[in-house]
């Protein structure tokens, strides 16, 4: 018996997920770190929560590419998707100004 005539669809899948995975910038939104002291930094956590562990700083007045950001949190509060250099995790919506 033949198999289905799927092919397009079993190649576009993996094309689809490599491009997403090289380009992470495509529908990004860039901010501006902005509230904090002159001389203070913003945590980039491994989850959307304050307890979550740290995995990098934003200094103050720092440009981050932002994908997304959601209040559905254990806080309540909105956190944001970030990368910052080659850190990607969660940063505080308060601290950061569309660019």
């Amino acid at each position: 018996m033949p198999l289905p005539k799927r092919p397009a669809l079993i190649l576009a899948l993996p094309l689809a997920l490599l491009l997403t995975a090289a380009l992470p910038a495509w529908g990004a939104e860039t901010f501006r770190v902005e509230g904090l002291p002159r001389d203070d930094s913003l945590t980039i956590r491994e989850a959307p929560d304050a307890g979550a562990p740290a995995l990098g700083q934003i200094p103050a007045g720092r440009r981050v590419l932002g994908f997304g950001c959601t209040a559905d949190t254990p806080s309540g509060l909105t956190w944001c998707r970030v990368k910052f250099e080659r850190v990607l995790g969660w940063a505080r919506r308060r601290y950061l100004v569309p660019d």
